[in-house]
């Protein structure tokens, strides 16, 4: 099968991958309408400085938790299932944490935001798999341009609410007003692994004697590795571009918001052409060559003299550093194709991981060492990818032009 020849596919194939292409837009919009508005939470509730780092670290601890009880979950109900009611509860805990004045309100929708953004990440990510494997050919960046998409108009609208100083819930609830009913509708065609899809053959490192793969976590190991360096690189550029380039930089305030702006739009850019490249020259070359203008976009951000280069720093992490993920979801497809739910909800966690870590971590380094320096930092971790990057190969026969396969059957 050559890439330039047109591959006529099922409708109900090509309805599923837009439909999941909507949902990965909608949770992207949600996300960064919450955290672009942190700030205006912490007024509204009073949460002090010193209880927010407690508040925010919840979050991600109970998304992890939400994402194990998802493989769970996953063996009696469809990950479609999953996505179609969790989705629209994201998005109603918004409108309650927007509508609330007390700190307990903060702590319950918080609480059930993070749980909830657990399995919606991981039923996202397992029906986008799965999907992948039945096209034959790379799509998750794809998905994931879709969710940067999405964090870009997010983040835009709460930008406009800070400016024009529209109430938390006069902004999260004509959003959701409108985010609901699209991901409602949209789910009428997600479409899960189909009968057959799911390879069961025995693998010596991964196989039950009733024939049901299961996951390895040694074998997973380092993709969970992967996974987390790459979140600490994007917590980095998400919680500190802003004050790096103002406090170390000398930056107007009005210039340091922009270098998260670029990193968004540079993540949503080589997202959208990324699937081009793996389908072109495959995942490990892709990967490679990410981790390496990570890397080199990190040390631009430490060595630069003024805030012009480190925005060019910036730009370079956002182009790098955005197809990590997207394949690291893939390659665990590939290594556990009997059991690829199982494996991307427990990948999935290690995403929660990175957020934890990557933030405080930076945060210790600057105020113990200078900032600068602390950028090597996630530098480093990110630039082990390439250690493990055999570990994003597709099977030996490739499928496409050389690197994927004509069988729908094998591709992660």
């Amino acid at each position: 099968m050559d890439d330039a020849l047109p591959v006529n596919r099922p409708s109900a194939l090509r309805h599923g991958r837009a439909a999941l292409a909507v949902s990965f837009f909608a949770q992207g919009a949600l996300f960064a309408m919450l955290v672009t508005r942190i700030p205006a939470i912490q007024d509204r509730y009073g949460i002090s400085d010193g209880l927010l780092p407690v508040f925010l670290a919840a979050v991600p601890i109970l998304a992890g938790a939400g994402s194990v009880a998802t493989e769970q979950l996953v063996r009696r109900v469809r990950p479609s299932v999953v996505l179609r009611w969790v989705q629209p509860v994201v998005g109603l805990v918004l409108v309650g944490l927007g509508a609330g004045d007390r700190m307990w309100t903060a702590a319950v929708t918080l609480a059930l935001f993070g749980v909830c953004v657990g399995g919606l990440d991981a039923s996202m990510n397992m029906l986008g798999v799965s999907l992948q494997r039945e096209y034959g050919q790379s799509i998750m960046l794809g998905f994931h341009a879709s969710y940067s998409l999405g964090g870009i108009i997010g983040a835009s609208l709460a930008w406009s609410g800070a400016h024009w100083h529209v109430s938390l819930l006069a902004m999260y609830g004509p959003a959701v007003l409108v985010l609901i009913p699209l991901t409602l509708t949209a789910s009428r065609w997600y479409r899960d692994a189909q009968s057959g899809t799911a390879l069961t053959q025995g693998r010596p490192d991964g196989t039950a004697e009733d024939g049901a793969q299961q996951v390895v976590m040694r074998v997973l190991l380092p993709l969970c590795l992967v996974m987390a360096f790459a979140y600490i690189g994007d917590s980095t550029v998400s919680n500190w571009s802003a004050k790096y380039l103002q406090d170390t930089l000398h930056s107007s305030e009005q210039l340091s918001t922009v270098p998260y702006a670029v990193y968004m739009v540079t993540t949503l850019i080589g997202r959208s052409v990324g699937d081009f490249g793996v389908r072109r020259f495959g995942a490990v070359p892709v990967v490679r060559l990410g981790t390496v203008v990570a890397m080199a976009g990190f040390a631009v951000v430490a060595v630069a003299p003024g805030a012009w280069v480190g925005m060019l720093g910036f730009t370079l992490l956002g182009l790098g550093l955005c197809v990590i993920v997207p394949q690291t979801f893939a390659a665990a497809g590939r290594l556990f194709p009997g059991a690829s739910d199982s494996a991307i909800a427990r990948l999935n966690i290690f995403n929660y991981v990175g957020f934890l870590v990557g933030s405080p971590l930076v945060g210790a380094l600057g105020d113990a060492w200078s900032y600068r320096w602390a950028m090597l930092v996630p530098m480093a971790l990110v630039g082990a990818t390439l250690f493990y990057a055999r570990t994003f190969a597709a099977e030996p026969a490739g499928y496409g032009v050389g690197h994927e396969r004509p069988r729908t059957v094998d591709v992660g």
